[in-house]
Formats: structure tokens, C-alpha cells, sequence
């Protein structure tokens, strides 16, 4: 009889230790790809580093201000199938960038059809005073049209899909490899 408790519970640290090794792996596989994305790159911010990825954990905004973090960030939220918010906010980004009239106003009513709209392929969460007043203004564009559900989708991701990628698999085995790696050297 006991080897029957006792079987469970090592057939459980066997589990344990594969799951460790598959996250080991995925972490190896991930940063591999990272680094792959911007090899072209000659820079010496080409490397992905321990120091910038720690850095990636002080806010949201340092986070999407490295390359490598917003890559990584996108490739958690798509993990998730939650990625609508930050493809909203870098397309925003992008607009408010639009020097003609002509463009900015193609642009801006692609992003409604695309984001705003009520069922359409990347609804965003947000609330129907400010899904309204974007309909409106889409007529008419500025590049600030898109202020507000801008602001509140980064709240939103700040708030919620930033703390999940900062506890992620993805972010923990991403710093204990580069860790293993500079304590290598």
C-alpha cells in the first residue's frame, strides 16, 4: 500500500522537473527569437541584456520603450489572445505621427472599423461616452481624436496585462537565462 501514496508524489516531482525544463527551454527558444527579431542591427543595443530586461519590471512605459520589451510584451499578449489593447496603442501612436490631413483621416477611420467600432475584429474595452465621441470625431480627425481610449487602454494594461506579464513563465525564464548567462562569463 504505501507505494502506492508514494508513486503519486514522484510521478508529481518528475512532472515538476519536466515542467522546469520545458520553461528552461521556452526562455532559451524565446530570447533566441528575440534577439533574432533585431540581428540586423549592428547597434549595441542589438543585445538583449539582464540589466535592460530587470528594467522592463519598473513600469509599463520602460517596458514598451525597449525593443525587445514590446516584442516580448506583444508576444505574451498574444499568448493570451489579449493582444487588441497594445496593437490599439502602437497603431495610436503611429497615427499621431500623420503630417497630411488625407492620410490622417484614411487612417482614422480604419482604426474605428478596426478597434472602436461595436463587434469589430479588435474591439477594445471602452466605455460608450468615449466609443461615441470617437465616432464623431472620426469625421472630422485631429491627430488627438484617439486621446482618450488611448489613455484608458494603457491604464488598462498597466493595471492588469502588465502585472500578468511581469509573473509570466515567459518574463521569469526570459531573466533566470540571461542571469545564468552573465554568471557564466
Amino acid at each position: 500500500m504505501p507505494s502506492l501514496i508514494i508513486q503519486p508524489v514522484a510521478q508529481h516531482f518528475i512532472m515538476d522537473r519536466d515542467d522546469k525544463k520545458r520553461n528552461k527551454n521556452i526562455g532559451k527558444n524565446f530570447m533566441c527569437r528575440l534577439q533574432c527579431m533585431f540581428s540586423h542591427s549592428s547597434s549595441s543595443e542589438s543585445r538583449l541584456t539582464l540589466e535592460d530586461t530587470q528594467q522592463w519590471s519598473q513600469s509599463l512605459e520602460r517596458l514598451l520603450d525597449s525593443k525587445y520589451g514590446l516584442a516580448a510584451f506583444r508576444n505574451f499578449l498574444k499568448s493570451e489572445y489579449s493582444d487588441e489593447n497594445i496593437e490599439f496603442w502602437l497603431v495610436c501612436e503611429d497615427y499621431k505621427k500623420i503630417k497630411s490631413s488625407f492620410r490622417m483621416s484614411s487612417k482614422a477611420k480604419k482604426i474605428y472599423e478596426q478597434f472602436i467600432k461595436a463587434e469589430s475584429p479588435k474591439e477594445i474595452n471602452i466605455d460608450y461616452h468615449t466609443r461615441e465621441q470617437i465616432k464623431r470625431s472620426v469625421k472630422n480627425p485631429t491627430l488627438y481624436c484617439f486621446d482618450d481610449a488611448q489613455k484608458m487602454v494603457y491604464g488598462l494594461m498597466e493595471r492588469d496585462s502588465y502585472p500578468r506579464f511581469l509573473r509570466s513563465d515567459i518574463y521569469r525564464t526570459l531573466l533566470e537565462n540571461l542571469s545564468a548567462d552573465v554568471t557564466k562569463v
